[in-house]
């Protein structure tokens, strides 16, 4: 494991290009009979063999049936787009209804927002194209067809995918609906990022109630959306404000490079085994954010994730490298023995 720390920041809130506040998604998911906030609890044996006071866990691998936070971006993005042409907040609508049968959305994905954006189209009535990465598993492109959206295969990385669902937007007059950002793009990311503010919300209720925070909390990173989204929720509107670290594969820290370099920079590397987490390129608003938002940035190895599964399974908890990918961060990392840690399980072992 590698590590790049900086002093805490204070909030950043004008630098940030996507809103924080968790009020808009979570006003549409009370209309949403499959939501309900997911779990969040300590784990007394981890905390021990990690060394620390408490472990908390925010386990994602449930969520809204689709097994992973992304059900919450996409499909937000997607019903605030239908929600914005149409004028109006009734999705139900027969206004809403009509605009949602013109709009076909497209994106690439390693997997889970594609899930989340097919299910949002599906929803609120529009079409989803989805085009996904040579090392996405069929498993993953079968679920999403399921959903009534068109899977394209490409033959390339997942950047190739995105270029490819790029250009197909722009040939067809379809809605490209990306996670990731960049210059001249940066609207609809922002919705989806917006839509992963819940996370935080649901855990800063339950923070309220017992008083007890996190000093610490750790967030997977592949483009950055969530890390980003999460942290400037935080950094907003918690009453403590823990120490947040960024956690990377070591063959894409396209995270840390950046904040390095102080500008976006592409790394090169092997294919990680983090799947959702192997990015090579940033995202713009992220970066943007968590140069200021975030107290560090950490590296997992291939071999350091795979262990993480393993021991996570050993206590009943099931997920993915990338799911795993923040308990590895801790294996290594010597904290405070009154240190209270947050650890966010992203996803459930059938993403692949």
């Amino acid at each position: 494991m590698t590590m790049s720390s900086k002093k805490s920041p204070k909030s950043k809130a004008a630098l940030r290009a996507f809103r924080t506040a968790s009020k808009r998604p979570m006003a549409l998911l009370q209309q949403c009979p499959v939501y309900e906030p997911t779990p969040l609890y300590e784990h007394a044996e981890l905390a021990n063999h990690f060394g620390v006071e408490q472990l908390i866990i925010k386990d994602e691998s449930h969520r809204m049936r689709l097994g992973s936070f992304k059900a919450l971006g996409g499909a937000f993005a997607v019903a605030q787009m239908i929600s914005d042409v149409a004028g109006t907040s009734d999705l139900e609508s027969e206004a809403a209804r009509r605009q949602a049968d013109k709009m076909t959305f497209i994106t690439a994905s390693a997997g889970n927002h594609g899930l989340s954006v097919a299910a949002g189209a599906r929803i609120f009535g529009a079409r989803a194209v989805i085009y996904l990465a040579a090392a996405v598993p069929e498993e993953f492109a079968n679920r999403i067809r399921a959903l009534d959206a068109k899977v394209v295969r490409t033959s390339g990385s997942y950047e190739d995918s995105v270029k490819a669902a790029m250009d197909a937007a722009h040939k067809n007059d379809w809605l490209l609906l990306a996670d990731g950002s960049w210059e001249g793009y940066t609207e609809r990311p922002a919705l989806v990022m917006e839509g992963y503010t819940v996370l935080a919300e649901e855990c800063r209720r339950e923070f309220s109630k017992t008083g007890r925070w996190p000093t610490h909390v750790f967030l997977q990173a592949g483009v950055g959306g969530l890390a980003a989204a999460v942290a400037g929720h935080i950094r907003e509107y918690w009453a403590e404000q823990p120490e947040i670290f960024i956690v990377e594969p070591e063959a894409a820290p396209c995270l840390m490079i950046s904040v390095r370099n102080k500008q976006l920079t592409r790394v090169e590397g092997p294919e990680s085994n983090m799947g959702r987490l192997d990015c090579k390129d940033a995202s713009l608003i992220a970066f943007q954010s968590l140069r200021h938002d975030a107290n560090g940035f950490l590296q997992v190895s291939e071999t350091a994730a795979f262990a993480a599964v393993d021991m996570m399974a050993h206590h009943h908890i099931h997920t993915t490298p990338s799911g795993a990918a923040t308990t590895a961060a801790l294996e290594n990392l010597s904290l405070p023995t009154n240190s209270r840690c947050l650890i966010f399980i992203t996803e459930g072992p059938e993403a692949g």
